[in-house]
């Protein structure tokens, strides 16, 4: 009897074990399901929800880490492209400014006006070369034009060179017509053979120049740009000569400069300069009256005659 008792007990003990391991191994795969990425919590439902949730229920909540609202970013986060196209509008408008501010306008090198002189020359209408007028002087033998720039002279006097430029776009060619200091001329006069006249660089607003300083080429006078708008001397005159039975300088007329303080003809030739102006010809005085002194009125900007008749 004792035996049949204590193999009962045994039998119920091992009952017990087998139900707690059946729900342990539940709650296990209950566990197992329960989703790994996100925050999980548990809340209560409040007493005062509705009767569709049955009395101890526990409500599953996932949130997605990192993610927040759009009104939780920073305004430039925002709006960064627009922040963007308001930089790149910013640089190019301050880039517009500084060539605006930089780059000088040059009144001379209009396309429109010298091509106006042009047209008006092809079709026979006599234009003439007044007080004020921007003009290239062009060689008759060679067709370069008398140019200048800011580089001086490596030897000789050391000042501005002055050159013949083979291009005929270049803005450094051109020369405003002025009469001579202490005389009764204006803008707009014509100009007659034997006038002594001056020429000033458009860019550099120095005077054509001679003197006796040797040439570097062929050791003719030398003739370089001098002075400035309050500095002018009597190395800056040049009588005018005109080839022919004109009285008034014209365009595409044929003259001469001669200098006044030197007795030289402004000269030029074929002789080319190989370094700091390479491909440019010397420019020079020469007392000989030669045809490499023959100059002609090309492009430019004529003014029109205003004197009275």
């Amino acid at each position: 009897m004792s035996q049949l008792t204590k193999r009962n007990s045994v039998e119920v003990k091992h009952s017990v074990l087998e139900v707690s391991f059946v729900k342990e191994s539940k709650s296990n795969v209950k566990s197992l399901r329960t989703p790994v990425s996100g925050t999980v919590s548990r809340r209560k439902p409040p007493s005062s929800s509705s009767s569709s949730q049955t009395p101890g229920s526990t409500r599953i909540v996932y949130r997605e880490p990192g993610r927040h609202s759009e009104s939780e970013l920073p305004i430039w986060q925002r709006n960064w492209f627009i922040a963007l196209l308001f930089l790149m509008a910013l640089g190019f408008f301050g880039l517009a400014l500084f060539l605006f501010l930089t780059l000088d306008y040059d009144v001379g090198a209009s396309p429109s006006a010298s091509a106006s002189a042009s047209a008006a020359s092809s079709e026979g209408v006599e234009v003439h070369i007044t007080y004020g007028s921007v003009i290239k002087l062009m060689h008759e033998k060679t067709k370069f034009r008398l140019h200048s720039h800011d580089v001086p002279y490596g030897s000789g006097s050391g000042q501005q060179s002055v050159t013949g430029f083979p291009n005929v776009d270049d803005s450094n060619s051109y020369w405003i017509v002025r009469p001579e200091p202490g005389t009764s001329a204006k803008q707009g006069d014509t100009i007659k053979s034997g006038t002594i006249i001056r020429l000033q660089h458009m860019r550099t607003r120095k005077w054509l120049h001679s003197h006796l300083h040797a040439s570097p080429i062929s050791g003719n006078l030398e003739v370089s740009c001098f002075g400035g708008e309050s500095e002018s001397d009597t190395g800056d005159y040049w009588r005018l000569f005109i080839e022919g039975s004109g009285k008034t300088w014209k365009q595409d007329q044929r003259i001469r400069l001669q200098h006044v303080d030197t007795g030289g003809y402004l000269h030029s030739h074929d002789k080319k300069y190989s370094r700091i102006a390479g491909g440019q010809q010397e420019v020079c005085g020469l007392r000989e009256k030669r045809a490499d002194n023959v100059w002609l009125a090309a492009e430019g900007v004529y003014l029109p005659v205003t004197e009275s008749k």
